[in-house]
Formats: structure tokens, sequence, C-alpha cells
């Protein structure tokens, strides 16, 4: 049994199988996490760069950029760095860096997913109240106000779990230190304090979701009043992406945390962890630009550029 004042380290879940296994496992991540930075520093580039999509939605997507590079950046690096040198370890102070930056970062994309639904909300429903609705500054409290809630929240979770006293042992049943594992490790009589908070983040939660399926359900009944073929199209084409990235979002997620215990084993868990955390950040590039011609177009632009340039 150990106790929470004498460990330095935790040990993380590794990825199973042979030192082959793993150095395979170092390429792959190391190609998703190349994906991840590829994609996202484009949308962030090529939203700076061009004035044309300096506009509510885009603002908000390159936030998201934002918090899906920290994220995967948070993660991943480590992974590789153990898979490489053949070990599990990671300091005290690094899980606790791990915990609080996953934490805020998925909770800031929580929010921000929510506001980016209001934003398609507005721009389908209240199009001539757009502009009003969602001016400059609007955006900026609101994007203002997803980022400094994730922090408070997870300011307050992680401060909350790391003083607890863990009495078993220190190691991780996962490949990132984040919150369950930890309270895994606790001990049973003061681990209550951390689960209350937990079920009110999850209160929090569902009124978010409840907010996004709301805004949903409204901009469906508007865009099957349209009279077009084309402006239902157009539309759904605005909308699609989003819909697209909070499922993937909310699935993986839901999946991992509620899933069945009767099913539940080391290797669907390792797995399961690597489609809610890894692949989300390399994927939601390429949804929102297979569908959005304005930034095909912007990026077009801008990569020629860039090379004419040199």
């Amino acid at each position: 049994m150990a106790n929470s004042s004498s460990i330095t380290h935790f040990l993380l879940l590794p990825f199973p199988g042979t030192r082959q296994l793993q150095l395979l496992h170092f390429w792959l991540f190391l190609a998703i996490y190349l994906a991840a930075l590829l994609g996202n520093g484009l949308i962030i580039t090529t939203i700076a760069w061009d004035h044309h999509l300096h506009t509510p939605m885009y603002f908000f997507l390159l936030n998201l950029a934002l918090l899906d590079l920290g994220s995967i950046s948070t993660t991943v690096p480590k992974s590789m760095d153990n898979s490489l040198r053949h070990t599990r370890d990671i300091s005290y102070a690094g899980c606790a860096a791990q915990v609080f930056l996953v934490f805020f970062l998925l909770t800031a994309e929580y929010f921000l997913l929510t506001i980016m639904s209001y934003d398609r909300y507005v721009a389908i429903c209240r199009p001539l109240h757009y502009e009003t609705l969602l001016g400059t500054r609007v955006c900026l409290h609101l994007a203002a106000a997803a980022w400094a809630c994730g922090f408070l929240h997870t300011l307050l979770h992680t401060a909350s779990t790391f003083s607890l006293p863990l009495c078993q042992g220190n190691a991780v049943d996962q490949f990132f230190c984040e919150i369950p594992q930890i309270l895994k490790l606790s001990c049973s009589t003061f681990y209550l304090r951390e689960l209350w908070l937990l079920v009110a983040s999850v209160c929090l939660a569902f009124v978010c979701f409840v907010l996004i399926v709301v805004s949903y359900v409204q901009i469906f009944r508007a865009v099957l009043r349209i009279p077009s073929q084309q402006g239902r199209h157009k539309a759904f084409a605005t909308c699609l992406p989003h819909l697209a990235v909070v499922s993937l979002f909310f699935s993986t997620g839901i999946f991992a945390y509620l899933k069945p215990s009767s099913i539940s084993s080391p290797s669907l868990d390792l797995v399961v962890s690597v489609l809610y955390s890894v692949v989300p950040p390399a994927v939601n590039p390429l949804i929102y630009s297979l569908r959005n011609q304005e930034l095909k177009a912007a990026l077009n632009q801008l990569i020629p550029g860039c090379f004419q340039k040199q």
C-alpha cells in the first residue's frame, strides 16, 4: 500500500506486445501527431491569413484547432517517448500537469462546441440578426468564457484529485494520466469529495448537450423549410462538419467512460482511449476542410503563395 506523499512517479499503461510492436506504436503515433500538427496548423494559418475568413464561424474553428493541438500534444509525445525508451514512467509533477491540461483542453473544447452550435443556429435560423448577436466583441467574450470556464473547472478538479491520499499503488490503467484513473488509486473513504465534483460536471455536460440538441433541432426544422434544394444543400454544408465533430467527440467519450464493465479489457480500453483522445484532433481538420469550399479556396491560395515567396 502506497501513500501519496511517498509517490514520486506513476507508471503509465504500456502498449502490449514485443519491442517491434512498441516501435510500430511509436511510428503510428508519430504519423498521427504530424497529421494533427499539419492539419490544425494549416487551419490556424489560413484563417489568420485570409481576411475573408474573419467571421464568427471561422474564429471559433481557429479556437477549436488550437485546443486540438494542445490536447494531442499533451498525451502523444510522452507516450511516444516512453515507447522509444521502453519505459512506463512519468513524474508526479508530469502526471499532474497531464491531468490538468487534458481535462482543461477537453472541457474548453466541449464548451466551445456548444458555442459553435449556437453560432450555426443564429446563422441559419436568425440570419438577419447574425452580425448583431455575434459581433466581434460577443465572439471574443464567448471564446474567452469557454477557455476561462474550462480553466477554473479544471483547476478545481485537479486540486481536489491530487489532494486525495493514494493507497492503491502508482500504476495508472491508461497511456496518459487522467482524473478517473487517479481516483482508482485513492483510498476508498476519501474519493467521495471528488466524486461529487464529477457528478456536478456530468450535470453541466448534460446541459451543454441539451443546448446542442435543441440548436440542431431548430436548425433542421429551418433548413427543411427552405424552398430551394440548392439553399438546403448550402445550409447543411455549413452544419454537417460541426455535427460530425460533435458526434465524434460524444460517441468516443461516452463509450470510453460508460461502456459496460462486462466488455472491458485492457486492450479494448487502450483502443478506446486512443479513439477519443488521439483520433479527433487529427480528424477534425479533415472533416472541416472536406465540405468547406471557402476554406479549401483559401488553402489553395495560401500554399502556392508560400512557395512563390520562397
